[in-house]
């Protein structure tokens, strides 16, 4: 099992310094287990991003295009009870933005509360400590 979180995936649309390293590993939307929120999150990058670059080149309709691509095959941890409780657990032991527990908590319950061997693929470093410290394999390396 491999798990997004949404700071990896904005990189396989927008190129940005680590889109290569993402795009090695050879991301199948249908094999790409995603938090329930996470469309909402790129889309939101995305359209920031729009707004803060004015540059011509840069095709923002395309990267929604490729957004929704990504989305209609990725599996998506819906919004549930346990992910809500595995979030509050995970506010507790990690040093974590609410969001950011959701996309952890999404991940552990894809993984049947057993992360060891699964994969979560993510830029930011504060949710990959706490996704190493919760067991998983950290991609990219």
């Amino acid at each position: 099992m491999r798990f997004w979180d949404s700071s990896a995936i904005v990189p396989l649309i927008v190129a940005e310094p680590d889109s290569a390293a993402l795009l090695e590993l050879g991301p199948e939307p249908q094999a790409m287990y995603v938090w329930w929120g996470t469309r909402i999150e790129v889309a939101a990058a995305l359209s920031r991003r729009a707004r803060a670059d004015r540059r011509a080149g840069q095709d923002w309709q395309r990267c929604h295009q490729a957004l929704t691509g990504f989305a209609e095959s990725w599996r998506e941890v819906l919004p549930a009870e346990l992910v809500r409780d595995t979030a509050v657990r995970l506010l507790r032991r990690h040093d974590l933005r609410a969001a950011d527990s959701l996309q952890l908590a999404a991940a552990l319950v894809a993984s049947g509360d057993q992360p060891g061997g699964a994969e979560f693929v993510a830029l930011d470093e504060r949710l990959r400590r706490a996704a190493g410290n919760e067991g998983f394999d950290l991609l990219p390396r």
